[in-house]
């Protein structure tokens, strides 16, 4: 269980770190942190628990880097329902406890709530086609830089970093195209607060990055054949 609760808590603070910086810190322009900031608070949550539950539970925090992990042999196929049930229960308890905090202001307006979209629900109005795109290869790139990092053949120690600030680089280019998900349970958690809006485009924010995720395995796997 201690895998489980790992994630459980990884998760919770993706969620809460990255969504909690858009949805509080980002709706207020003099604090100057912008899309910037919003990208790098969500590499700073995967570099932070990287060093802090990496040995515990290998840091997925993520449907999609469990899927990409099991296409790419690096994870058993029956630790999937249990691991991708902690990240989504963990996301979920972030953005209640983010709901909790945002609401405790006075002139709280709900908004998007840091949720993922396409077309008039795309931060920069980006068609569904060109969301699927985006999504499906942020997500495979950043499965192909999780593979070679935790590869026995890398450099070690410096996994987290570089996984961290791959994700910031993610959301520094597509944030104006799907507000940047990468990771169902990180959309999901959200959308359940946004609202019906949210929730009906879910879907691609499950099977794109699930797609990218495995298709970025894949590709890794014919890179390294000695991974």
């Amino acid at each position: 269980m201690n895998k489980y609760a790992a994630e459980f808590i990884g998760t919770f603070w993706l969620v809460l770190g990255g969504c909690g910086s858009a949805v509080l810190a980002a709706a207020f322009p003099e604090l100057g942190i912008g899309f910037v900031g919003v990208s790098l608070a969500f590499g700073l949550t995967v570099l932070t628990m990287a060093f802090a539950i990496g040995h515990i539970s290998g840091c997925h925090l993520n449907p999609a880097v469990s899927f990409g992990l099991f296409a790419a042999g690096r994870f058993d196929k029956k630790e999937l329902l249990p691991y991708i049930t902690a990240q989504v229960l963990g996301g979920i308890v972030a953005a209640a406890t983010l709901y909790l905090i945002a609401s405790g202001k006075s002139d709280f307006v709900l908004g998007g709530f840091a949720s993922n979209g396409y077309g008039e629900f795309s931060p920069g109005g980006y068609s569904l086609l060109a969301a699927l795109v985006c999504e499906i290869v942020m997500t495979a790139i950043f499965l192909f830089v999780i593979l070679g990092a935790t590869s026995k053949k890398a450099p070690p120690g410096f996994a987290p970093i570089a996984i961290g600030l791959c994700l910031t680089l993610i959301h520094l280019v597509s944030i104006p195209v799907t507000n940047t998900s990468v990771n169902p349970a990180r959309s999901t958690a959200v959308a359940l607060f946004a609202g019906s809006d949210a929730i009906s485009q879910l879907w691609l924010f499950w099977v794109a990055p699930i797609v990218g995720g495995i298709l970025g395995a894949l590709v890794y796997k014919a890179v390294d054949k000695e991974q």
